[in-house]
């Protein structure tokens, strides 16, 4: 991965050279202590990940961020704790709350080379760079907080929307992520999810029986919305021997 630091102390900036150099698939392209010097290497090199303070005279990492156009991957290092939920907002993968150690940073790290090395496998597609090959996509990514789970289509049970959130069942723990029923039903294949309720997509596979209007997928009991009743019944007759 090609990264850029920027931070204006440079004791940071060499903390960050070091632990760079002791992870072999890690190369700092650059480091910075004035974000603005910055942009011209990002116009010049396809940068994969950029480890950013947020605390800087003139401009903050905040704001640096907002002002670029399609940003790499970025790991907040700050020695605040007041700036998580911006950070959330802006889509950060990581947040180094400095002092932080080697490990910390490894771990930071390895999230950013896991979304780094699924991006660039050429065997992989994502729904959303190819959006006419979604019937043959096998996985969501699915963003948790700091993290990103690469979620396989077939452990899906069901989805469950609440406001602007959307909870994610499977035979696992439920993943609840920021997303809205209507962009989730977009990236699952219509063969094989079908929404049913205002508050529910289900994975038809998983359909133990139905009854009385009501899906049975192992203990829950999913209604089946009667804006919903037609199509999914159309799908219903249209798998049966």
């Amino acid at each position: 991965m090609k990264c850029l630091a920027i931070d204006d102390e440079p004791l940071a900036l060499d903390i960050i050279k070091d632990f760079c150099g002791k992870i072999e698939y890690v190369h700092l392209i650059a480091s910075y202590t004035n974000p603005v010097e910055a942009v011209k290497m990002l116009n010049q090199q396809d940068i994969d990940l950029i480890f950013l303070d947020i605390q800087m005279p003139n401009i903050s990492g905040m704001e640096f961020i907002r002002s670029i156009k399609n940003p790499p991957l970025v790991i907040f290092t700050t020695a605040f704790t007041n700036y998580a939920l911006d950070g959330f907002e802006l889509n950060a993968l990581d947040y180094l709350v400095k002092p932080f150690s080697f490990e910390r940073f490894f771990k930071a790290v390895n999230k950013a080379y896991e979304i780094y090395t699924l991006r660039n496998k050429k065997n992989i597609v994502t729904i959303e760079n190819y959006p006419e090959a979604r019937e043959s996509i096998k996985y969501l990514m699915v963003k948790v907080e700091y993290t990103t789970v690469k979620l396989d289509l077939q452990q899906i049970l069901y989805v469950e929307g609440l406001k602007d959130y959307v909870k994610i069942y499977s035979g696992k723990k439920p993943i609840l992520t920021k997303s809205t029923m209507k962009n989730i039903e977009e990236k699952l294949p219509a063969d094989e999810f079908v929404r049913v309720h205002k508050s529910f997509i289900v994975a038809f596979p998983k359909i133990e029986y139905i009854e009385n209007n009501r899906i049975i997928i192992g203990e829950k009991r999913i209604p089946i919305g009667n804006q919903f009743k037609k199509a999914f019944y159309n799908m219903l007759e249209s798998k049966k021997l």
